[in-house]
């Protein structure tokens, strides 16, 4: 059986859960999962645990009540051709309060946070403190506050809940193998690296009937406040790559950024240039785009004395100078399709990244080996911080200087009125 059959198959069967590990019953013990915030991204992610895993999606969360249909539709479907239950339709929560009603539902074991950036800090509390299991996306947060409170909330889940951040790329299988060769030496000391994302406009209606609250938080990846901006968003990605790789967060940042390019009526910036120091005075370039025509490519470059590192969302991801070396099996390179691109639906090498990571977070909570990553995940969100902050300021600034700050971001949005 060749990976692609053997990992769709592990993903049709059912888990036997230990009853007291999840609030199922002896009679479907699979662990029952909840989507809370149902747009584009965390409706595939519940699809890809749906496909890819033993857990059953049995309620939906979203502020807006048409989101629910929409993704009830998509999900059912999939849960069909893995021979899964529906969702029912007693299951599905809209308006101000829907999380709570999510919390409260004795059909839910755990629940996928796919809500905009800045309420994650807020919905991961309220999941811990229901004693929910959690997926959140990432980043933790749009400001440092929200970072440290996610560490706090952390602290409260260990050892007793699985807490998983969204960062599914360490996961990718050529990623962990190029990983373990620079752990080995295989680049010797490592110098200086270059990482870019150059994505292009992320389109978005108009809500000509919406209220300003309201289409702010429907287009919230255009807002910066709601989305973190571009570089703790999207970027954050390649930030949370470049500690993994090097086993360390940045010291200092200095970077640039503006907005001119983009079409759009929110306040993000079009593109940022951001140099890390990381310990050893290695040096990492960090630059990105969210604007540009006929576009779409990432990837992660670390040069060392003897050898050079190249990890792509597509391919290749290799190795050269006196240890060369390619990932098996990753293919050739393919256009990346803008509208896949923005909902983390990327061909090559990370296309099992999100199942990847999504198989080992169930089988954390059916095996009792809980996860807990809310540090190492506000550790990538302080690190994607601090070059947004440099980038703002136009000054460098140190890691630790941003976590004395506590930045505290307010939106100013009241849900409850909507």
């Amino acid at each position: 059986m060749d990976r692609r059959a053997f990992l769709g198959a592990a993903g049709a069967a059912f888990s036997i859960v230990k009853p007291e590990l999840v609030r199922g019953n002896q009679r479907n013990s699979a662990v029952r999962l909840a989507l809370f915030g149902c747009g584009g991204r965390g409706t595939g992610v519940a699809g890809s645990f749906v496909a890819n895993t033993s857990a059953v999606v049995t309620a939906l969360g979203d502020l807006f009540e048409g989101q629910l249909a929409k993704a009830k539709d998509r999900l059912d479907t999939l849960a069909a051709k893995a021979s899964k239950p529906a969702i029912d339709r007693s299951q599905l929560f809209s308006g101000p309060d829907s999380l709570e009603r999510v919390l409260d539902s004795r059909e839910v074991d755990a629940v996928l946070i796919a809500t905009p950036p800045y309420f994650h800090p807020e919905h991961l509390a309220k999941a811990v403190a229901s004693g929910k299991h959690v997926y959140c996306e990432k980043p933790v947060a749009v400001d440092t506050a929200g970072c440290l409170a996610v560490i706090e909330t952390g602290k409260k889940a260990q050892g007793r809940l699985s807490l998983a951040i969204g960062f599914q790329l360490r996961h990718a299988p050529p990623y962990v193998q190029i990983r373990e060769r620079i752990r080995n030496g295989d680049l010797g000391a490592v110098v200086c690296g270059l990482s870019h994302y150059y994505a292009g406009a992320i389109r978005r209606p108009e809500w000509p009937n919406a209220s300003p609250q309201e289409r702010r938080l429907r287009n919230w990846i255009h807002d910066k406040v709601i989305s973190g901006d571009i570089f703790v968003e999207q970027n954050i990605h390649l930030v949370d790559l470049n500690n993994w790789l090097l086993d360390a967060r940045p010291v200092s940042a200095q970077g640039t950024c503006g907005r001119r390019g983009r079409r759009d009526a929110g306040d993000c910036a079009s593109h940022f240039n951001v140099t890390f120091t990381y310990p050893n005075d290695v040096h990492v370039t960090v630059t990105s785009t969210q604007f540009i025509e006929g576009e779409w490519d990432v990837a992660v470059r670390l040069f060392g004395e003897e050898g050079n590192a190249e990890l792509r969302y597509d391919a290749p991801v290799r190795i050269t100078g006196r240890k060369p070396w390619n990932a098996p099996g990753v293919g050739k390179p393919e256009k990346t399709e803008t509208d896949a691109a923005v909902a983390g639906a990327f061909k090559g090498a990370i296309e099992d990244a999100d199942a990847e990571k999504e198989r080992h977070w169930i089988e954390s909570i059916t095996s009792g080996r809980f996860l807990n990553e809310a540090e190492q995940g506000a550790e990538s969100t302080l690190s994607a911080i601090l070059g947004r902050t440099a980038a703002y300021t136009g000054r460098t600034a140190t890691y630790d200087e941003v976590v004395r700050a506590a930045e505290r971001w307010d939106a100013g949005l009241d849900v409850r009125k909507l």
